[in-house]
């Protein structure tokens, strides 16, 4: 090899590597932030799945008790004669076999799941982040009328604010 044949290589050789490097830091990034936006809320959703296949085995006192309450100790302004109403056999939400969560609010004490009835009525449950207890939304969620893209970017990162 003459003096002037390896000229250039190391400069190409270093160049190479450093665009896989960078590269490979932006697919980190990427893979990164997509686990993490899947994951950060995976216990709570589990939560409202769990609530949800305990009313479609009819374990309607399983149920209240992951709202945070039970026959012996009921909560002050939900106890278990209203949850029925709400949730029992006779109650507008009594099918929940066809009942599916379709969109879910990300909020920083907690998340808003949106379960969707056959009859075209929607349930808001609120999923507490400190002690994982079930609840009605407490404040009302907004629809916005744009595509599914944009509805899932204001879901993930919009504001969560108190109506």
């Amino acid at each position: 090899m003459s003096f002037l044949e390896g000229y250039g290589l190391r400069d190409a050789r270093r160049e190479k590597y450093l665009k896989l490097g960078a590269l490979a830091v932006v697919v980190v990034l990427i893979v990164g932030a997509f686990l993490y936006l899947w994951l950060r809320d995976r216990a709570e959703k589990q939560k409202v799945q769990l609530f949800l296949e305990l009313l479609r085995e009819r374990d309607y006192k399983a149920a209240y008790v992951l709202w945070g309450c039970t026959e012996a100790q009921p909560c002050r302004d939900y106890d278990f004669s209203k949850f029925m109403e709400d949730w029992g056999p006779g109650s507008p939400q009594a099918n929940i076999a066809a009942a599916k969560v379709n969109r879910t609010k990300h909020c920083d004490t907690g998340i808003v799941q949106f379960v969707a009835f056959p009859d075209q009525h929607e349930v808001k449950l609120w999923v507490e982040r400190r002690n994982k207890t079930i609840g009605f939304a407490p404040w009302s969620v907004p629809r916005n009328n744009v595509s599914w893209f944009w509805q899932r970017l204001f879901d993930e990162f919009g504001p969560c604010n108190l109506r």
